[in-house]
């Protein structure tokens, strides 16, 4: 089970992430992963987590996606 779950005010960003239709798919799909995690056990899939890496790493992505993918990372349990 995580006990690990995504703050009010970031599942707040992600669910209006989720309805800019100016987001980037990968901005979407972060905020998914970040709003599946508010108030559940969910955990952060292994996919996600690599995927969430690399928009770290990557320069070509905007701070809010960023922020998104550092929820994303801090949600996992590290041992997939």
């Amino acid at each position: 089970m995580n006990k690990k779950q995504s703050s009010n005010s970031l599942s707040k960003i992600a669910s209006e992430t989720l309805r800019n239709a100016n987001a980037s798919s990968a901005a979407k799909s972060l905020a998914g992963s970040v709003l599946s995690q508010s108030h559940t056990a969910n955990q952060t899939s292994k996919e996600m987590e690599g995927f969430a890496s690399m928009v770290l790493q990557s320069n070509k992505y905007s701070e809010l996606t960023k922020s998104l993918a550092g929820s994303v990372l801090s949600q996992s349990n590290g041992d997939k």
